[in-house]
């Protein structure tokens, strides 16, 4: 869904989820080693952990991304290579692994992602991967400053769009490396 006209309603809020066939450990273990997430991120080509415990709650990791032109391509965002600072919010292993994006001072932005794993069977899980985004950050802020009422409202869709579409893919991918191995 795309941008909510309700004041207390988040900006995005998407989610997607598959079956894997690993158990919840096995699945943490990937998807909480976010220097791997080259293997299974739309954008995301990796990266490293800049400070902190690898993995653990306040732990910080730079990204390192890559956007092509034709991504919303009628929008000013952020294309070719870029960096992010996200901070480690929930670590529970085998459960919930979310961070929390920095703006360009450092502070955690209210726009987190996340992975939440179940128990599927006796050798299974559920993979729920979602996005949620509170308050603008200070990129949406920026890609949207110049835009009418009708222009933003189309930046919100088409990028919840790309956002759903991004959640899809990566799971698919995490599977694929879980599934593999």
């Amino acid at each position: 869904m795309g941008e909510n006209t309700n004041e207390n309603a988040p900006l995005f809020q998407v989610r997607s989820q598959t079956e894997v066939s690993a158990v919840p450990a096995d699945v943490y273990a990937v998807i909480s080693d976010l220097p791997r997430s080259g293997e299974w991120s739309p954008e995301c080509l990796g990266g490293e952990w800049i400070s902190g415990a690898p993995g653990a709650v306040g732990a910080v990791f730079r990204g390192e991304n890559l956007r092509s032109e034709e991504v919303v391509s009628w929008a000013p965002v952020v294309r070719g290579k870029w960096h992010t600072h996200a901070e480690i919010v929930a670590a529970e292993p085998g459960r919930t692994f979310r961070w929390a994006m920095h703006d360009s001072t450092g502070t955690p932005q209210d726009s987190v992602w996340a992975f939440d794993i179940e128990p599927a069977g006796p050798a299974g899980s559920v993979l729920v991967h979602h996005f949620r985004m509170g308050a603008a950050t200070e990129g949406i802020r920026g890609i949207t400053a110049e835009m009418d009422a009708a222009e933003k409202q189309k930046f919100f869709t088409d990028w919840a769009g790309k956002l759903e579409h991004d959640l899809a893919e990566t799971l698919g991918r995490i599977k694929l490396v879980i599934e593999k191995n």
